[in-house]
């Protein structure tokens, strides 16, 4: 599918130039048709033949094998949950924590991972905060960190900076210290071609609503093969155990002791046909795109007088966050004239705009000619 073809079919490019998928991605029709099409079949024909259950269990059971292959993991490996923040409390609430328990987050996380350790540290664990510059490590600093934490929180891609942090080379530094690894993946798959399991982390949340222009409502949550022996999840329903009937209950083998009972298959009928149509498009053909889109965006805010690029400027991914007077005037002003980006609680005065491989020239010169 050419990104032409893919800018067609959403038809809220019809009313807005949409430079916000940082923070959720409009949905193409044929998504939006999976999803009622699920619904309607779920609701008028399953009572009547294989019956609604069994017709949910197959749904989540393709969508799941469709995200894991995407993700370059198994179906052992993933679990289905409704949002990243959702994804990060089930391991915050799975863990076994004793009081002196340590956490280590940076500060370019999103509040889905900070606000659950807030909630740890009144049960005595405590949080450190490793300081960013410019949206970057220092691997020192991670090292001393991390010495002795049970936990390394990180994004993978920030949504402050638009960075990619070297999750392997942060991985293998905490599991040197005997720590776990968490990582918000959630503005990775969908722009650009993600493996998992290449980061070696125990723990990868995401959702679909973002880059991968599914809808919202629809998670996934990969685990390591091995680290689940970590996690007593707090939560147990028939879903989570091998057999909810028996007298001694026993917890799924892998991470589908995470999810727990019943939910509607329509939202996950929905991010399977996204994953569809974002490998209709290719990840070649996305990356290429946005590269050529951000580098259009930063040479203009590069040149613009009353604009200070905050994001690298070699690519590094489709979010630019510049330095503005008025973030919140500017974002108004910018909706009044049907451009839609956000401004960000951090770096300090800033904007973000997010450029996907529906975006085109004419976009980019749209935000410029406002800057």
């Amino acid at each position: 599918m050419e990104p032409t073809a893919l800018r067609a079919d959403i038809p809220a490019l019809e009313r807005t130039t949409y430079m916000n998928t940082g923070a959720s991605g409009p949905s193409p029709t044929r998504v939006v048709e999976a999803v009622e099409t699920c619904l309607e079949r779920h609701e008028y024909e399953a009572p009547a033949e294989e019956g609604s259950y069994p017709f949910t269990f197959d749904v989540l059971d393709r969508t799941r094998e469709t995200v894991a292959n995407h993700l370059g993991a198994t179906d052992e490996t993933l679990a289905l949950t409704q949002s990243t923040t959702d994804g990060i409390n089930r391991i915050a609430a799975a863990i076994d924590w004793e009081s002196g328990d340590r956490v280590v987050r940076t500060d370019l996380e999103h509040s889905s991972g900070i606000l659950p350790w807030k909630r740890l540290n009144g049960h005595g664990v405590e949080t450190d905060v490793l300081t960013s510059e410019e949206g970057r490590l220092d691997l020192d600093s991670v090292k001393d960190a991390a010495s002795d934490a049970k936990l390394v929180c990180l994004s993978a891609l920030t949504w402050t900076h638009g960075t990619m942090l070297p999750v392997s080379e942060i991985t293998d530094i905490a599991h040197d210290a005997g720590a776990l690894v968490l990582v918000d993946a959630v503005q990775c798959p969908g722009q650009m071609a993600t493996d998992v399991t290449e980061w070696g982390a125990d723990f990868v949340a995401g959702a679909g609503h973002k880059w991968l222009l599914g809808p919202f409502g629809a998670g996934f949550l990969h685990v390591r093969d091995g680290a689940e022996r970590h996690l007593n999840p707090a939560h147990i329903g028939y879903r989570s155990v091998e057999d909810p009937n028996a007298e001694a209950y026993a917890y799924e083998p892998g991470a589908q002791r995470l999810e727990v009972g019943t939910v509607s298959p329509a939202t996950y009928a929905g991010l399977g046909e996204a994953i569809g149509v974002i490998e209709e498009v290719g990840y070649d053909a996305i990356e290429h795109r946005i590269r050529t889109l951000t580098d259009r965006l930063k040479d203009g805010l590069v040149a613009a007088d009353d604009a200070r690029l905050l994001s690298p400027r070699e690519y590094e991914s489709g979010l630019v966050t510049f330095e503005v007077d008025d973030p919140d005037g500017f974002v108004e002003q910018l909706a009044r004239e049907g451009i839609r980006v956000r401004s960000l609680p951090y770096p300090e005065n800033s904007v973000r705009a997010s450029v996907h491989v529906f975006n085109t020239e004419a976009d980019i010169d749209a935000l410029l000619e406002y800057v």
